[in-house]
């Protein structure tokens, strides 16, 4: 059960809620980087993603992972994997524990109508953003960092985590650690909003017809992933975009590069330059990655706190 349920016997405290979100986003992120790594260098390659186009260094998935392979090796796929793993554990751990917070504040402070039913969805949704909003301000350092290495080519230009963060705070000083902050907090409020939305309404529909709790979980997790993603998509574009300002010395490699001043120029120049689709790429690979990321992560999550509650009980009987 994500989200507050009155009805549950054993309470987890905020700490169990930190810990079972941490351990969901590590293992669910350990599983999950090759396909990040790809979605972040179809996001920043200037030219078309297309097979018939000669411009572009990627374009397709299949082709994308043959050349990552050929040129930079197994390694390739787990580029920016320590800092990834550092920011899935924080933002895990924010996320899930402030979201059960919020839904157990809810349900105390509201008609319990208006949480539970057709209303569970709103809850989830605004609950869902703004845990969302809470764990971005708590690793958005770390998500710059893990852009950066997952961006950058051969030869590297970061080789170590301590490194890169005296490079760039030698680049910008402390505002290089929040580059795309501002459409990091406008795509994550709507995306995770969503993602709790969804999830909480397909498994309502699920239940009124079955109630196989782990094939539920994985199936209905997917689904808000995929839905979630694609209507937020361009802002993600955007913000990896700007994430790697400053850093173009190490990408020149991939193709053209570009300089940004901001988000609404960000918009501008991508849609004069690259159009509509412009916004979109990386979309293949990103929703591939959120199926299985949403799906993982919920399923985990959930088996996270079963055991914990099944210790509560143990300790208990005891």
């Amino acid at each position: 059960m994500v989200g507050y349920d009155p009805q549950e016997k054993v309470e987890l405290t905020s700490t169990e809620y930190a810990v079972a979100g941490g351990v969901s986003g590590f293992i669910t992120r350990a599983a999950c980087n090759p396909l990040d790594v790809i979605k972040i260098r179809f996001q920043l390659q200037v030219e078309p993603i297309k097979k018939s186009q000669h411009g572009g260094k990627y374009k397709s998935i299949p082709q994308a992972m043959v050349t990552l392979f050929r040129e930079e090796g197994i390694t390739a796929f787990w580029k920016g994997h320590v800092p990834a793993q550092l920011l899935s554990l924080i933002y895990g751990a924010v996320q899930f524990a402030v979201f059960e917070q919020l839904t157990k504040q809810a349900w105390e402070q509201l008609p319990p109508e208006a949480c539970s039913g057709s209303w569970k969805p709103a809850l989830h949704f605004v609950c869902g953003g703004l845990s969302a909003m809470a764990a971005t301000c708590a690793c958005q350092p770390v998500d710059v960092l893990r852009t950066r290495f997952s961006s950058q080519g051969e030869p590297k230009v970061y080789h170590s985590i301590p490194q890169a963060v005296s490079a760039m705070w030698r680049e910008g000083g402390p505002r290089t650690f929040y580059r795309g902050l501002s459409p990091t907090l406008v795509q994550i409020f709507p995306y995770a909003g969503f993602q709790f939305a969804t999830f909480a309404m397909f498994t309502s529909a699920w239940e009124s017809i079955s109630d196989q709790g782990g094939v539920k979980t994985l199936v209905c997790g997917a689904g808000a992933g995929v839905v979630s993603k694609t209507l937020v998509y361009p802002l993600d574009v955007v913000k990896k975009r700007l994430q790697v300002q400053g850093f173009d010395h190490a990408r020149r490699s991939f193709g053209q590069v570009r300089a940004y001043t901001g988000l609404v120029h960000c918009v501008q120049c991508m849609l004069r330059e690259e159009g509509t689709r412009g916004l979109f790429k990386g979309l293949s690979p990103s929703l591939l990655k959120a199926a299985c990321a949403s799906s993982l992560i919920f399923f985990l999550y959930e088996q996270c706190c079963h055991a914990l509650r099944l210790s509560h009980r143990v300790y208990t009987y005891r």
